[in-house]
């Protein structure tokens, strides 16, 4: 097992920034704003030849009450599942009653502690420690998590009592080119603020892995979980809320778009959540297409079904119909992610989605389909000329996509594409992941060049300006 490091300390300490250089990432939001981060955040980082694993957390700013409360929770879990802490503090700001509290609880847990005085650019060790001996820890380290000064020396220190595993010969795949057992499916939570996508996480999980609270855009980073459903591993990427362009002037907010956008295309499934008692909104739409765009599979739930009454109900299922006619290959779900009904439904849908996402078809399969398909609706004329697609292969999953080789495809409109891709999907049996096809023209062999005439022509094109010209005089 690899030594699991956590951070912690006040809000606004640098530790998101000090977890983005010990993973070499930029995967935790970094701003000048206190409580930025609040769930905890895993990455993987190494050192020389020691790996470790490392936890940002949102921080203990001592208010048990609220979201801070919870954010405190969250990290002295944290604190009490590492196998060492890495404990903050500004050393701008000294020492002060809050960072003596902080010590307090980490003492209780009884874990290794390692106070780490943090933004000490151009201030020497021993000045930039002087103020925090009274908190009485043997091992404390001046560093500055911004330029990097000093965070090698103490995370060689920190990684002294973990010695590297020993080396363990890996066992020979069967077939090498087969990488798809070191592969978890990812599935994306997303939707608008406070429609329950961290609620789902936890039910899913069974623990309080990210903080579910009553307020929009309490996530505001994309966090990665590792997820062990009916015996089957997935990584599961709880997003921040996706509101209405025109309402974020937030530059935070802003940033955790662009991760929620990141996990969609990092996504094999993408699950949209939307809230029943708020009805399906443009936004519901608008987030939707997001997915599709992508090409990724998709599930749709609506969530917090059991809060609505059965006239409502109705009305949100002609909803459906009426503005999504064109997810007709998805799974509609209505779910209550807090009270874990229709989840395990909703996981089947995933699984089903994510398998027609990857499925392979032999190329006399699709041209058989392309041949009833053609032979059903031919393709209408363009410019006097019918085009003629002649045969099909597969050219790759998530989604799938059919390749279609013929003359003039490339005039085909798209109403026939749709054609031709409802048509594969349905005797293809794909469920839950869209499907594409694309067109390669054939290359004309005389393209480019000038036919040069015949004797015989140049004889018959004499004749018949002279038959042109005699009669044009009489």
């Amino acid at each position: 097992m690899l030594p699991l490091l956590a951070l912690i300390g006040q809000p606004n300490v640098g530790k998101s920034t000090l977890f983005n250089r010990l993973t070499r990432t930029k995967d935790a939001l970094v701003a000048d704003r206190p409580g930025l981060t609040r769930d905890r955040i895993f990455g993987q980082g190494k050192i020389g030849a020691q790996e470790y694993i490392v936890i940002d957390t949102g921080g203990l700013s001592g208010d048990a009450a609220g979201i801070d409360g919870l954010m405190g929770e969250q990290s002295l879990l944290a604190a009490s599942q590492a196998d060492a802490v890495l404990f903050l503090v500004d050393g701008r700001e000294g020492l002060d009653p809050r960072d003596e509290e902080i010590a307090r609880q980490l003492r209780r847990l009884g874990v290794s502690i390692n106070l780490l005085v943090n933004k000490t650019e151009g201030v020497a060790a021993e000045q930039a420690l002087s103020s925090y001996h009274s908190l009485g820890f043997k091992k404390a380290f001046a560093i500055s998590s911004h330029r990097g000064d000093g965070v090698e020396k103490c995370i060689n220190s920190v990684l002294v009592e973990f010695p590297p595993p020993d080396p363990v010969a890996a066992e020979p795949l069967e077939n090498p080119s087969d990488q798809s057992h070191y592969f978890h499916p990812r599935v994306a939570l997303i939707g608008r603020p406070n429609v329950g996508k961290s609620t789902l996480t936890n039910m899913l999980l069974g623990e309080e892995r990210v903080i579910a609270f009553d307020q929009p855009g309490t996530t505001r980073d994309s966090i990665e979980i590792p997820l062990d459903h009916d015996g089957e591993e997935w990584t599961l990427i709880d997003t921040a809320g996706v509101r209405r362009r025109s309402k974020v002037s937030d530059l935070i907010e802003k940033f955790s778009i662009i991760k929620t956008i990141r996990a969609i295309e990092a996504a094999n499934v993408v699950v949209v959540l939307a809230d029943a008692g708020e009805g399906l909104t443009d936004q519901d739409v608008r987030i939707l297409s997001m997915a599709i765009d992508q090409g990724r599979a998709l599930v749709l739930a609506i969530n917090k079904w059991d809060s609505v009454d059965e006239e409502t109900r109705l009305q949100i299922r002609r909803e459906v119909e009426r503005k999504l006619p064109f997810i007709g290959y998805a799974r509609i779900h209505y779910i209550s992610a807090l009270r874990g009904k229709g989840l395990a439904a909703l996981m089947d849908s995933v699984k089903e989605a994510y398998e027609s996402a990857f499925r392979h078809f032999t190329t006399p399969q699709l041209n058989d389909i392309l041949e009833i398909l053609v032979r059903r609706n031919p393709p209408p004329l363009s410019h006097g000329r019918r085009p003629k697609p002649r045969y099909a292969h597969q050219g790759g999953t998530n989604p799938p996509t059919i390749i279609i080789h013929g003359t003039q495809c490339d005039r085909l409109p798209d109403s026939y594409t749709r054609y031709l891709e409802n048509g594969f999907r349905q005797r293809l049996e794909i469920e839950g992941s869209p499907l594409q096809v694309h067109y390669r023209q054939g290359e004309n062999p005389y393209a480019g060049r000038k036919n040069k005439p015949t004797s015989r022509q140049l004889k018959k094109s004499t004749r018949e300006k002279k038959f042109r010209k005699k009669n044009y005089r009489k």
